[in-house]
């Protein structure tokens, strides 16, 4: 791992073992791109690069330089309006209304390790040998604004990247566009693919050739959305999961943003990564900053599998922080699904009871237990416990629950408040809503202005009374509701456009006092399911609900979507009541669990109607859990078969040292008189013997990896008596072990 300057050429080289970066000041001192890619030698004047051309009604800096059009030169930071007719990076308002400005090259700095970015996630480093970090200093002479561009490269591979800008002028100035990462890539051989859908099919994978003109993906909800995620891929053609090359794009950030791509006439691509433009404005004031969120790149050479598991191993180490980023997570029994909100404490031990006998860890109180919240219209933001269905609080219940041998957590919806509550009575003023407008609701529910510190003060206080004061070892931070009417009370009318961005920053900041003031608490976050379901949430809490979508079938799309980018330890998953509540599937159990291994793992239902038969297989499921958590969890994970593809859906997992592999196998609709099928494994030793568990023999590493594991059965002929399940929505699990020499 290196960052290297070359006086002489003015070009900066960032390489590890895997990837080279390398740009260059260009002759007016703005910042060129040259290269982004496999390693090249790191030593090699690159300048050649740097190509330019006079072409028919191309605009020019000089009149004595009749090739240097910025309009044609790949660029690090671009800006509208100066011979750049692309998208920009920046855009900022003057006070004399010009939008003009022109970042060059001042100086630089190498340092070991990652920089924190202050009040926002981040990746970090954990020794100063892990990564490298550049910042470049570039200077707006006209407005004095000073521009600071963070790379840091770290030694696995990944490349983070952030922008700062620093009014260091004597005038307020308009933020209207600060993106995290602007790439301007050679051509635009690649396909786009990109993570969308709705509640409840969240981060289907969707792909599509890139073309002249504008591809986006974005939200302006004031959250990342179900609809898409900031997670976005370029791939070669001909790029799949093992081969080929793919360039993946993520932006650590929970609120408005923009993922886009835009190819020019001359076929080179700029891609565009960060806080959505429409309707940003950030006032700068002489002296204030303004730092973007992170956007990490991980280029990979072997196929998107191989991407994926960069981010993985990233994310889960260099992301996700405290007591629980390398613990097993414990397993879980919601009580939603089985009381809704009617409930008594009586009703919640005995679920808790048939729980602890099944060897649950974990009892988790839904919504319903605070204020005079008996329905959806009332009690948001008056989080105290109710005496009625909780006679001795949360105190009480959690001391009951932990008597019989398990922890206890508690749901939460912070962010929101129902105007029947005495906080929204106290305070109507803190609802984000703009005056003389109509105030939408979702859900009945209204948006608290997160933006303003003593709201935020105020609901960390109500929490953590709550948590301070009971035995609660678990968080399930809920958001069931978008921005509409945005506005706050609190800030100026020039500040307005301040709105959104400082509504994150509030969350994180409540996020931040809690998990700080509570460091062994697990939070999971679970925005409408996985309406939030993003790397800067992932910072504070370890896991999301992927999906409220808890149908098995379903989630083979979701799940397999979410890998892309996500670790498996991030995915709450769990098992739920058929039917289905989204598509009133009548999915078998063994598969409802088969899917949910590959995540967190745990229940959504009234153990105590299950019958005797159902709940031995309960038992089952979570004796396996508990033996292959760490693997499920924390292995390599590998995509073999997709499920937008075909009938099938194959994945697998394997432990850091090869031993120990794990496949799941799904099929959605049953057939007859089918064909012979295998599917070939990935991640295991070449020449390590393996033995299949329920099989005889032994296969060797590159057997099962060329060619393949037999996974026929009964379909390819007819029905054998004794075979445990003949039906649609059918799964196994293959466990696969290394033979001791």
């Amino acid at each position: 791992m290196r960052i290297i300057y070359q006086e002489e050429t003015k070009i900066f080289h960032l390489c590890n073992d895997a990837v080279s970066y390398i740009m260059m000041v260009l002759p007016n001192g703005h910042l060129g791109q040259l290269y982004f890619g496999r390693r090249v030698n790191a030593d090699k004047d690159y300048s050649y690069l740097l190509e330019m051309m006079s072409r028919p009604m191309a605009s020019y800096l000089w009149s004595d330089a009749k090739r240097f059009s910025l309009e044609h030169i790949k660029q690090e930071y671009g800006v509208y309006g100066t011979t750049d007719f692309r998208r920009p990076a920046i855009e900022i308002l003057q006070g004399n209304g010009s939008r003009i400005v022109d970042f060059r090259f001042k100086d630089f700095s190498i340092t070991d390790g990652k920089p924190v970015l202050e009040g926002l996630p981040a990746t970090y480093t954990e020794a100063p040998e892990e990564a490298m970090t550049l910042t470049l200093f570039l200077e707006d002479e006209v407005t004095g604004i000073c521009l600071e561009l963070l790379y840091t490269i770290f030694e696995t591979g990944p490349i983070a990247r952030s922008a700062k800008i620093v009014n260091g002028g004597k005038e307020p100035v308009h933020l209207l566009t600060a993106m995290s990462l602007c790439m301007d890539l050679p051509d635009y051989d690649y396909e786009w693919v990109q993570f969308s859908g709705a509640w409840a099919r969240e981060r289907h994978v969707k792909v599509r050739k890139l073309e002249q003109g504008i591809q986006a993906v974005d939200s302006m909800r004031g959250h990342s959305s179900h609809e898409h995620n900031p997670f976005i891929v370029l791939k070669r053609f001909g790029t799949d999961e093992d081969l080929g090359e793919a360039i993946g794009f993520s932006l650590i950030y929970s609120g408005n943003f923009l993922a886009q791509a835009e190819v020019d006439t001359h076929n080179t691509t700029r891609v565009l990564l960060g806080i959505h433009p429409s309707g940003f404005d950030w006032k700068l004031e002489p002296g204030e900053s303004f730092q973007t969120p992170e956007a990490v790149m991980v280029y990979s050479r072997e196929g998107l599998g191989g991407m994926s598991r960069v981010f993985h191993n990233l994310y889960r180490k260099r992301l996700a922080r405290g007591y629980w980023r390398d613990r097993v997570r414990p397993i879980l029994n919601n009580n939603w699904e089985a009381t809704y909100f009617d409930f008594t404490e009586e009703r919640l031990i005995n679920l808790a009871k048939k729980a602890k006998e099944c060897g649950v860890e974990l009892f988790v109180l839904d919504d319903g237990w605070f204020g005079q919240r008996s329905h959806e219209r009332a009690g948001l933001g008056d989080w105290v416990a109710n005496p009625e269905r909780l006679p001795d609080g949360i105190e009480g219940i959690a001391e009951k629950i932990e008597a019989l041998g398990m922890k206890f957590g508690l749901w939460f919806e912070p962010e929101m408040v129902n105007k029947d509550s005495d906080l929204y009575r106290e305070h109507p003023d803190w609802v984000i809503e703009t005056p003389g407008r109509h105030s939408s609701h979702g859900r009945f529910q209204y948006v608290l202005d997160f933006s303003c510190k003593e709201v935020v003060d105020e609901i960390y206080g109500m929490m953590e009374k709550i948590l301070g004061g009971a035995k609660v070892s678990y968080v399930k931070w809920d958001m069931n509701r978008s921005i509409t009417e945005c506005y706050s009370h609190a800030l100026p009318a020039d500040r307005q456009g301040e709105v959104f961005h400082r509504y994150i920053l509030g969350v994180y900041d409540l996020y931040e006092r809690l998990t700080s003031h509570l460091p062994k608490v697990l939070f999971e976050s679970c925005a409408s399911g996985g309406g939030r379901f993003d790397p800067g949430i992932l910072y504070y809490a370890p896991q999301g609900w992927a999906s409220d979508d808890s149908d098995a079938v379903e989630r083979l799309k979701i799940q397999y979507g979410t890998s892309f980018c996500y670790p498996i330890s991030s995915i709450g998953s769990h098992v739920s009541v058929v039917p289905n509540h989204q598509v009133f599937r009548n999915t078998p159990l063994h598969t409802r669990a088969n899917v949910a291994y590959f995540g967190t793992f745990g229940y959504e239902l009234d153990l105590n109607k299950l019958s005797e038969k159902e709940l031995q297989q309960v038992k089952q499921q979570v004796e396996f859990m508990k033996k292959y958590r760490e693997v499920l969890q924390f292995g390599d994970f590998y995509r073999l078969c997709s499920p937008f593809e075909g009938n099938v859906t194959v994945w697998m997992v394997v432990n850091e040292e090869r031993t120990l592999a794990i496949v799941g196998w799904y099929r959605i609709l049953g057939g007859a008189n089918q064909p012979y099928t295998r599917v070939r494994l990935q991640g295991l030793r070449e020449e390590a013997r393996y033995e299949i568990e329920g099989r005889e023999g032994y296969y060797f590493g590159d057997e099962l990896m060329n060619l393949g594991l037999i996974t026929t059965d009964y379909t390819a002929g007819e029905e054998a008596v004794g075979d445990s399940y003949a039906g649609d929505f059918d799964s196994k699990i293959f466990l696969i072990r290394a033979i001791d020499d």
